[in-house]
């Protein structure tokens, strides 16, 4: 019978405040609470873009992750 090999990610939980929804951050809404966050996040607002049929993605940094 096959068996399924099951892969946990680490649990990370995300610091920092949550941005008021009535002043959001400039640029990326979560860069104050990213840990991968630029210079570059905090002055642009990333777009959604797809990156698999049905999946999309808001990240500037994306190939960091």
């Amino acid at each position: 019978m096959p068996k399924i090999a099951l892969q946990r990610r680490k649990f990370m939980p995300i610091q920092g405040e949550i941005p008021s929804p009535l002043n959001p951050p400039s640029g990326c809404h979560f860069h104050p609470r990213c840990p991968i966050a630029t210079e570059h996040c905090r002055r642009t607002r990333p777009q959604l873009r797809e990156i698999a049929s049905g999946h999309v993605h808001a990240c500037l940094n994306v190939e960091a992750l």
